[in-house]
């Protein structure tokens, strides 16, 4: 079996286990964009290679980022323009009406994963080039909305949706994990580097980098030289980037 085939079998029974899971307010709409965005999800999954430097890992989708394109971090003008990929994107049901799905004719630009696909293409030139050494995975695939379309964050539900909600991501992580081989793992902020950590336990080297988020004043003080500094400390040389 082929990696890719064992990435795409992952992801799809992670969606699968959560989709038993039930959600109390605040939270009142839960999308899973790896189901209704299934084709560029899956186009996505493509870029997977055995044996890379890193995994780095975001904790889950934002409703302007992979709630539209099924990509992590999933700015839809660079996963099109720079992943190369446009598929047609379904609509979640129900849908929350102030957080609409329109896929790749969202008008909306996602800062962080501007922020983070930008720096991928200014320091690697190409896609293929970045994924000989990367790959990118969201902890949780779900995004959560409240009444009044707010992101939820899965770090602020309830301990008991919470708890049932951690196992099941973080065995489909030990499965990715397993399946690519990475030197590291690498959260992208303090949450996923706890649950990678929780998850790997001392068998996986787990750093982390800062997020991107408009949310961190750090990362507003210049987020890409602040990660590549990171990235260099913990022993990834960016200088011998492909280009």
């Amino acid at each position: 079996m082929s990696l890719v085939t064992e990435i795409v079998e992952v992801s799809a029974r992670l969606s699968e286990d959560l989709s038993g899971l039930v959600f109390h307010p605040p939270v009142t709409h839960v999308y899973d964009p790896t189901k209704y965005a299934r084709r560029s999800h899956v186009a996505y999954l493509e870029f997977a290679r055995r044996g890379v430097d890193a995994l780095l890992l975001g904790m889950n989708p934002g409703p302007w980022g992979m709630a539209q394109t099924g990509v992590p971090f999933g700015e839809v003008a660079h996963v099109r323009e720079f992943l190369g990929i446009s598929e047609p994107v379904d609509r979640p049901d129900p849908e929350h009406p102030k957080r609409p799905v329109l896929g790749f004719e969202c008008p909306r630009s996602e800062v962080s994963g501007r922020r983070l696909w930008s720096w991928v293409e200014d320091q690697f030139g190409a896609a293929d080039h970045f994924f000989e050494r990367f790959f990118v995975w969201n902890w949780c695939p779900l995004a959560f909305l409240e009444e009044s379309g707010r992101n939820h964050t899965p770090d602020k539900l309830p301990v008991g949706e919470r708890s049932r909600l951690e196992r099941i991501c973080d065995a489909a992580l030990v499965e990715v994990v397993a399946c690519m081989q990475p030197r590291m793992v690498i959260g992208v902020g303090a949450f996923a580097r706890k649950r990678a950590e929780r998850a790997l336990g001392s068998d996986m080297q787990v750093e982390q980098i800062l997020h991107p988020s408009p949310a961190s004043p750090a990362a507003n003080r210049g987020w890409a030289p602040q990660v590549e500094h990171q990235l260099e400390s913990i022993g990834l040389n960016l200088s011998i980037a492909v280009r």
